[in-house]
Order: structure tokens, then sequence, then C-alpha cells
């Protein structure tokens, strides 16, 4: 049975049905850009797809609306793609399996994607409604926020003509966000030689999983651990006590999430196959008493292994191994202009190995463009003394909060008359693509809003049943008021 059957807003849960249904991994969303245009040419609505994949979708406005401004609806088609490692999913063919449970829509063992298929499903549920006044409408639905913004980047300066965007793309009922951090991704590649294997050895893999992960600006003040410095803590100090070798090593996924899983393949003399028990044990225990109460369902694994087929040189292991410990993350300083919100973090991503080098991604965020190139020299500084050769991405501008914006200042005032309450406007220490909205078309009064979502980014990530109705009030109200 359809679990979103007996669900309200029925329009909503549709398209959010429909979407989760469609495939729609970062930088390969021509699945999800099918099913848009199909959707807004059933519709009867003048479609239109640009060169990165940008779908726009235009409907007129409603009888006496003509003269009203026009309003962009503003989300993108992409969804992190996270699954536990005993979950068989594939992500480019596999609708997201979905249930209930309380008020909150869960995926089983995957995320969910309603970061950001509510906002899609929201847009698409005002385009297909014939009982909301509103002016002209512009959906804009734009590709690989989640891995790069390029979509946002590569948005025409011509391609849009109003002048108001209310981004859909926030996960706070309640809260109204005014501006957001820039980032900046850095990569570190430091080579390796495959030597022999040595002799008399005791093989194995060690594995820290079951975290929370999340995301890696929003929950970076959250005090969650990371797997990969977690693991690296545990190598590095045994490399102190054995003539322990990697042969593998492995951890995280995406630069935007904090690593849940981490793993490697290692070895020690046989004389130390005991040790090496005890040790592990032993640093589970002080681990867990570190992060318990953040990480209940965290999980230390050490089985066994066949021998490998060859071991990272030790100079290598030696230079990596420090470099990591090495590396910063987290937060790095506190707004002094915001109070509660981060300023500048950093995330160790991460670890991927092929046959010549290990590659590192971290992700820089801040709200000061110079303090966020501080922190990406920081970490360049750490891999280049390692060895490594450092690359930067280009990065992307923040975006600047505007305290006397109409859009803020009515949507605050809709708000408050729907709910009785004031909404908390705020910032975000996060990336929005409203930063370079602004380089394209500056004249844009913008607001973003959403549903409760927590667990972004990783599989706990789960949606308000009761949140999304308010939020498709706030949103048709707001509508008619402009």
């Amino acid at each position: 049975m359809n679990p979103f059957n007996q669900l309200e807003p029925a329009l909503v849960w549709k398209y959010f049905d429909e979407i989760r249904q469609v495939p729609r991994p970062s930088k390969r969303e021509s699945k999800i850009v099918a099913y848009l245009q199909q959707t807004g040419k059933s519709l009867g609505l003048e479609t239109e797809t640009d060169e990165a994949g940008n779908v726009v979708i235009r409907k007129k406005a409603t009888k006496g609306k003509e003269n009203k401004p026009t309003v962009i609806l503003q989300s993108h088609m992409d969804m992190v793609c996270e699954k536990n490692n005993d979950v068989q999913h594939d992500f480019d063919h596999d609708p997201i399996e979905v249930y209930i449970e309380d008020h909150w829509v869960k995926a089983k063992g995957t995320t969910l994607g309603a970061d950001n298929g509510i906002g899609m499903a929201a847009s698409l549920a005002v385009l297909a409604s014939d009982n909301i006044a509103h002016g002209p409408l512009e959906c804009l639905f734009t590709v690989d926020e989640e891995t790069g913004l390029t979509g946002a980047a590569a948005l025409k300066p011509n391609m849009l003509q109003g002048n108001i965007l209310l981004n859909l793309d926030s996960e706070d009922d309640g809260e109204l966000f005014i501006g957001c951090a820039g980032g900046v991704d850095t990569l570190a590649f430091l080579p390796y030689r495959a030597e022999q294997i040595p002799a008399n050895y005791f093989w194995c893999n060690v594995e820290v999983k079951g975290l929370t992960g999340g995301h890696s600006g929003d929950d970076i003040d959250k005090g969650y651990g990371n797997a990969n410095k977690i693991l690296n803590r545990f190598l590095w100090q045994e490399t102190k006590k054995t003539a322990l070798r990697i042969a593998e090593i492995n951890g995280g996924n995406l630069r935007n999430a904090i690593p849940r899983e981490a793993k490697a393949t290692i070895g020690v003399p046989n004389a130390f196959k005991e040790t090496l028990r005890v040790d592990f044990n032993l640093f589970a225990a002080t681990i867990e008493n570190e992060l318990g109460h953040k990480e209940p369902t965290m999980q230390f694994e050490l089985n066994s292994e066949t021998t490998p087929q060859h071991v990272i040189d030790e100079a290598s292991q030696h230079a990596l191994l420090n470099a990591l410990y090495a590396c910063p993350h987290g937060v790095m300083r506190m707004s002094d202009a915001i109070p509660g919100l981060v300023e500048t973090s950093t995330n160790l991503a991460s670890i991927k190995m092929n046959q010549k080098e290990i590659i590192i991604t971290t992700s820089q965020r801040s709200a000061i463009d110079s303090a966020k190139h501080d922190v990406a020299s920081m970490v360049e500084s750490v891999f280049t003394l390692a060895g490594a050769s450092v690359q930067h991405s280009d990065g992307y501008p923040g975006w600047e909060p505007n305290p006397n914006s109409p859009i803020v200042a009515l949507t605050v005032e809709t708000y408050q008359k729907l709910f009785g309450e004031k909404p908390h406007v705020r910032a975000i220490h996060a990336g929005l693509e409203c930063g370079l909205f602004l380089q394209k078309y500056p004249h844009w009064d913008m607001v973003s809003f959403g549903p409760t979502i927590r667990g972004v980014h990783s599989p706990s990530e789960r949606l308000d049943i009761l949140s999304t109705q308010r939020f498709w009030k706030l949103l048709t109200a707001l509508l008619e008021s402009i």
C-alpha cells in the first residue's frame, strides 16, 4: 500500500512519491530532468531546459493577479546518495524505499532525498493546483547542488524574469533563512608505493561504523564523531607499539557529509596478534566513553582477513597517518555577529585509494570569504608537509543577509498570522544556491524556508509530516500575499 495515500496535502505527497521513484544522483540527473519536462508539458505549462540541465516551468498568474510581481520557486533536483554498508541499493536505478514511523517519513537504510525532493514536490503541487491565488510563477529546478552547485553557477542571466525568489531548500520549520556560508573543497593526493607483504604477519580488517554522520555544514557543531578521525587515531597509536602495516584504507564518501564509516586492512607481526585485539577493545571503550552519549549506535569491529597483495610503503604510511591526525575537523570559529551561528568549519570528508595514490577530500565553509580560504590553506599546509599535492575547487560564495528585505518581512508577517508566533530569522552554516544566484541576478529579493528534515545526508534522514503541512500553508499563503 502506498504510504502517502492518507497524507495531506495530497498534491505535495503525490509528487514526492513520484520523485522518490526517479533516480537522481548528483551529476546524473537525466532521469529527473526528463520527469520534470514531462510533468511540465502534461500540465500544459511552458517548460525550458538550459545547457546545464536546469529546468524552468512557468505558470501564468491567476485571474486578477496578472500585474503582481513574478515569483520564482527554487529547489534542486539531485540528492545525496548514502546508504548503510549492509543495504543493497543502486541509486542509479532503484527507487527509494520509504515507510512512515510516528510522524516521520523515513527511508530503508538509505538517504530519503527529502533534501530537496520535498521542495520540488511543493513547487510541482503549486503548478498543478487550481485553487491557489498567485501572480506569475517561475519554478526553477537546478542540477548538481550537492556536489558543486554547478547548476546554479551555470544559470544564464536572462533565463528568469522574476525579482523575488523563494528558496525551498531549508530544513527547519519555524525558521527563515536569509544568509548562508560560502565554501571550498580541498583535495590532497598522496602518492605511495605498493610494497611486498612482510612475512609472518596477522592480517585483519578494523572498522568504525554506525556513527550519526549528517550534514557537514548544518550538523558540524553537533559534536558527532568523524569515522575517519577515529580510525586514524587508532592506527596512529598502534604504530607506536607494533610494526603495523596498512594494505588498504577507506572512509567516508561525500564532501558534504560527516563520515559515518571507515575501514582499514592492516597487519601486525604474529607476536602482536593478541596485543592488537586487546588494544582495539581498549580503544573502543575509550571512544565510547568520549562519544557514547552522542553516538549510541557506534560500532567497532576487528575481523581476521586473508593476506592482501601488497602494503603501502612505510614512508607514505607514516606521512598519511600523521597528516590525517593533524588535519583539522569541525568548528573553527563561531560567529561574533550572530550568536549561535558557526562562522567557519572544515570537514575531513573521505579517504579513498587507487593503485598509485591516496585521495583525501575535505570541505571548508565560512560566512567570511577570507576565513574560508584561510582554513583551506591550513588544510593544504598539513598535506603539503606530508608530501601530497593539493588542489582547491573554485568554491562558491556565501549569501550576505539583508535585514531590510521586503520578502523576508512579508514572510515573517505571513507566518505570524498563520501560526500565532514569530519565526526565527537567521543565517545558516550550509551552502545554499542563493549566493550564486545573486552573482547573476543581484536585484533578487530572497528568503529560504522548508519543513523539518533531520539526519540530512545520512541514512537516518527523515521528514516531519506535520511540519510539511505547515510548510505548505506558509508557501501558499505567501504566494497569495505577494
